[in-house]
């Protein structure tokens, strides 16, 4: 289900119109080699992409929690019994973080994209947030700290790197937060890099820097790999790295 509008809402920012077209030219194989297979049951969720003025709402996950602790999203998670993509990513982000549904304009969605080892499909919904308001961690339990990051500051050279997995996925990643020491990576961080580099907004960038994930981010990675190892099986890739809170 979707109730998305026709056209966009009225007063959608400029600089925001070519998101917009983009959301709509674009396709799931530009975003992702993994696309949610025909004919078969997948858990869907969906996460919330909200544009402020220039910048980007994220949220840094608690560093203690079962699944994928430390990790940067988009706020989102599964979608309930009757709900659209729409109504489940508003009413987690204001679960998690309060923000207020009535604050935000929805003006597309990205299509939606598939973790192979968690069997999600998961739709990325994109607002604009018109009337912001001060919002604060509604959820400590799932959430460790939320971050407003510009997209000049998201793209530019020196804060682009490379994520380097302990089970040797490497992908994109980014520099974020107020000491640029938190790494945005996994599946939002190639949400971001071949969304934005599909509109021609990701200047290049030549030989970024790998880093190794820290500690926190690796909990889940040790008991994955240890459960694997004893039932013989092979543990999930860096493309689930990152799934909708549950």
């Amino acid at each position: 289900m979707s109730d998305l509008p026709d056209g966009l809402p009225d007063g959608l920012p400029d600089w925001l119109v070519p998101v917009a077209e983009g959301a709509r030219a674009i396709e799931g194989s530009d975003l992702t080699a993994f696309l949610p297979p025909q004919g078969k049951p997948v858990r869907r969720g969906a996460v919330l992409m909200l544009f402020g003025d220039h910048d980007v709402l994220l949220t840094e996950r608690a560093h203690d929690m079962r699944s994928h602790p430390g990790q940067v999203s988009f706020p989102g998670g599964s979608i309930d019994p009757g709900e659209t993509v729409v109504e489940a990513a508003l009413r987690e982000a204001d679960e998690e973080i309060g923000v207020d549904p009535a604050s935000v304009e929805v003006f597309g969605t990205l299509p939606e994209l598939w973790l192979p080892p968690s069997n999600f499909a998961v739709t990325p919904v994109l607002g604009w947030w018109r009337d912001p308001a001060p919002i604060e961690v509604a959820s400590p339990e799932e959430v460790h700290a939320i971050h407003h990051v510009t997209l000049d500051e998201l793209f530019a050279p020196e804060h682009r790197i490379q994520v380097r997995h302990p089970g040797g996925w490497m992908g994109p990643g980014f520099l974020i937060g107020p000491d640029k020491d938190v790494i945005l990576w996994g599946f939002t961080g190639g949400i971001l890099t071949r969304f934005f580099d599909f509109l021609g907004w990701l200047p290049p960038v030549v030989d970024p820097p790998v880093h190794d994930l820290p500690d926190y981010m690796l909990a889940e990675h040790v008991r994955r790999t240890s459960a694997a190892a004893a039932a013989d099986e092979e543990p999930g890739d860096g493309m689930d790295i990152l799934e909708p809170n549950e």
